[in-house]
């Protein structure tokens, strides 16, 4: 225990950095175990989408959406959900909705939005596209 002392005494920085990083892990995760949004893997948004009629929601820009989307998504813009602007989405609030971004970073925001507003099951695409794309499911081009 003398040991651990005297190095964080010697290695103050680093000491603290491994403090903030620990508690940054802890409260991710309990904020995981918490959140009403799940992120799923692709195996269950496949699930989802045939057996549950599952909306695939493209958060990504209209370019990004052109180059390569999941059959059947909506692209609805992260900016417009923010704004509460759902558009055609509207109509599906009962059925479950998956958030897709490009890596599955920047959906769990859109998703919590759309949580709040009533929609009624929401997850978000674990890697979003790219791992999509990584394991060869397929891709729409174009619209």
């Amino acid at each position: 225990m003398q040991e651990i002392m005297q190095f964080a005494s010697n290695h103050t920085i680093l000491s603290l950095a491994w403090v903030v990083l620990l508690v940054l892990v802890i409260v991710t995760t309990v904020k995981g175990m918490f959140s009403k949004v799940k992120v799923i893997s692709r195996g269950e948004a496949t699930r989802l989408i045939n057996k549950e009629d599952a909306i695939v929601v493209d958060i990504r820009g209209r370019d990004e959406f052109r180059q390569g989307h999941i059959s059947g998504a909506l692209n609805v813009l992260a900016s417009e959900i923010k704004k509460d602007s759902f558009g055609e989405l509207e109509k599906h609030k009962i059925q479950p909705i998956i958030v897709v971004c490009a890596t599955g970073q920047n959906a769990q925001d859109a998703a919590a939005k759309l949580y709040a507003a009533g929609f009624a099951q929401v997850s978000v695409l674990k890697d979003g596209v790219s791992g999509w794309s990584g394991e060869n499911l397929p891709l729409v081009r174009g619209k």
